[in-house]
């Protein structure tokens, strides 16, 4: 047994230092130096090593152990998703119909602004409800691409859209996860997030255009910007407070698709803001030529892929699955070996390490399954199918080992108890604890490239300190659900997973510097909105719960 210690250097400032040498690392490499992914996490996961066992005196065999599950969670479950979502986007490239079901997007309306809003923030929301991790930033990127967007703006723009729906993320997962680490109620949680997120879900479609052409041209569209926004987040708040988290962004993407593609048939821009190259004017000529069994045809694979993301992502259809077949392997030499102690957790308790092999059950799964019923109908024959993926497992070969390396360097900070070093550090600024508290999440997220991890890192510190500081707990442990999100666009596996979608690998330095001030700026606003919630009326009003 290995008892975690928070503060190996007795100066928690120290500590925290130390405890961030990974993250400058690996920042630092990709941001900075433009080193290539793969090999900027590789040294961050040396790193983090160095620091949990020489630092932190964490054991060695227990630190490598650590790295070694995590690398297994990189890539099931989320290699497993990336890979095969771009699987089917080859499938349909190389048939024609991605071109053809881009051109139907560009349909509802020619002002790329108008295109960049359904996609990345109306369509991704939807996928980002259904399966998550990493599932939206990689269909919105290389949907963008075809419409002409450029590769750099088409990875920044998906991840800033993919921020308001993330906390109830596949099925309500994040709530879920942190509803059992604090034991808060389920539906105070769900409630809480949904008095808090809906403001960003008006607020992030402005600030998704105003990132892509500015504010004057942003201003010249606010109509539908603020019908996407809107129509989002109210089903958000209604969804999150009266029934509950699983389906909030299902029905609240459903709404803003519907309600922004019919204001599209009654607005018109005065000034459509177009491409203006060649490529782009020939693809408008050719869409006229597409006829109503082509475009169904396009639509057809990207149907299919939604109705099993959803199926997939039911809890009844995972547990039936799992009842076929899953292997959960205890890891060796890291299963309740780690003590997490006080004030991390309100008592001693020891850290369960169980690898959940459920291939069945597994979102990816459910989207290769999409990709071969699409790749059938398309006309491929069962060799073109084996030999187009094959191809795929090497266009992204290099994405999947930075994906393991990165969850890798996640599960050492873990283990090692670095990451709630610090939260630690950031949880001891007293009265103004809201706010920082809500940076926790951020951080989270940015370390672990997860919503849910996040919540379950901090989700019970959060808690504590609350309690300690008199704050509402509720109020603190939905902020770090809340402020997480604002994370996901800087984390590095989302960073990658944008790469690898827009063929843009060895380019995640130019992707985080485009999206890193965004990502904080909009961190601080959502942490600035605690604070208003815990000690400023009327804002404290919207933690007492709906009427």
């Amino acid at each position: 047994m290995w008892s975690q210690v928070y503060d190996p250097f007795g100066n928690m400032l120290l500590s925290a230092l130390v405890a961030a040498i990974p993250v400058f690392v690996l920042l630092g490499a990709i941001g900075i130096f433009e080193i290539r992914a793969h090999i900027a996490a590789a040294l961050g996961l040396l790193a983090a090593l160095l620091v949990a066992i020489v630092g932190y005196g964490m054991p060695a065999g227990t630190a490598g152990m650590a790295a070694v599950y995590g690398a297994a969670f990189g890539l099931l479950p989320i290699g497993w998703i990336i890979l095969n979502v771009i699987f089917l986007y080859q499938l349909a490239h190389e048939k024609g119909a991605f071109a053809v079901l881009q051109r139907s997007i560009g349909s509802i309306s020619e002002d790329k602004r108008m295109q960049l809003l359904f996609v990345a923030f109306s369509l991704g929301a939807f996928f980002e409800g259904a399966a998550g991790f990493g599932t939206p930033v990689a269909v919105t990127a290389a949907m963008l691409i075809g419409l002409g967007f450029k590769p750099l703006a088409a990875s920044g723009l998906s991840l800033i859209a993919n921020t308001a729906p993330v906390a109830f993320g596949a099925l309500g997962t994040p709530i879920i996860a942190l509803a059992a680490v604090t034991g808060l109620d389920l539906h105070e949680l769900s409630g809480m997030v949904g008095r808090q997120l809906p403001f960003f879900s008006l607020l992030v479609p402005f600030w998704l255009i105003w990132a892509f052409v500015g504010f004057k041209r942003m201003i010249e569209v606010w109509p539908p910007i603020l019908v996407a926004g809107a129509s989002f987040a109210l089903p958000q708040y209604l969804v999150s407070n009266f029934h509950g988290p699983w389906l909030v962004d299902i029905v609240a993407a459903m709404a803003s698709m519907a309600s922004l593609a019919a204001f599209l048939r009654i607005w018109r821009v005065d000034a459509v803001m177009r491409e203006t190259s060649d490529a782009a004017t020939a693809a408008h000529a050719e869409r006229m030529t597409d006829t109503p069994a082509e475009i169904r045809r396009a639509w057809i694979p990207w149907i299919v892929l939604a109705i099993f993301v959803f199926l997939w992502g039911t809890p009844q259809l995972r547990a039936a699955l799992d009842t076929i077949w899953v292997a959960k392997i205890a890891v060796a030499g890291l299963h309740e070996v780690v003590q997490k102690v006080p004030p991390v957790v309100a008592a001693p308790h020891m850290e369960a390490a169980i690898f959940n092999f459920n291939l069945l059950s597994a979102t990816g799964t459910g989207i290769l399954l999409a990709a071969l019923i699409s790749g059938l109908y398309l006309g491929y024959g069962v060799g073109q199918l084996a030999q187009m993926y094959g191809r795929t497992l090497h266009l992204v070969r290099y994405s999947l080992l930075t994906i393991s390396c990165m969850m890798a360097i996640g599960f050492v900070t873990r283990y090692a108890g670095t990451d709630a070093t610090l939260g630690l550090a950031l949880a001891s600024t007293g009265w103004a604890y809201p706010f920082f508290g809500t940076m926790i999440g951020w951080l989270g997220v940015a370390l672990t490239g997860s919503d849910t991890a996040s919540n379950v890192l901090f989700g019970g510190l959060q808690r504590i300190t609350a309690e300690q500081l008199r704050i509402d707990p509720v109020l603190m442990a939905a902020a770090n659900s809340s402020g997480g999100v604002m994370g996901k666009m800087i984390d590095a596996q989302s960073i990658v997973v944008a790469s690898t979608a827009t063929k843009q690998y060895g380019q995640e330095g130019a992707i985080l510097r485009f999206v890193f001030f965004h990502s904080v700026a909009l961190a601080a606003l959502v942490g600035l909105f605690v604070m208003g919630q815990a000690y400023v009326w009327p804002l404290t009003l919207l933690t007492k719960g709906a009427p």
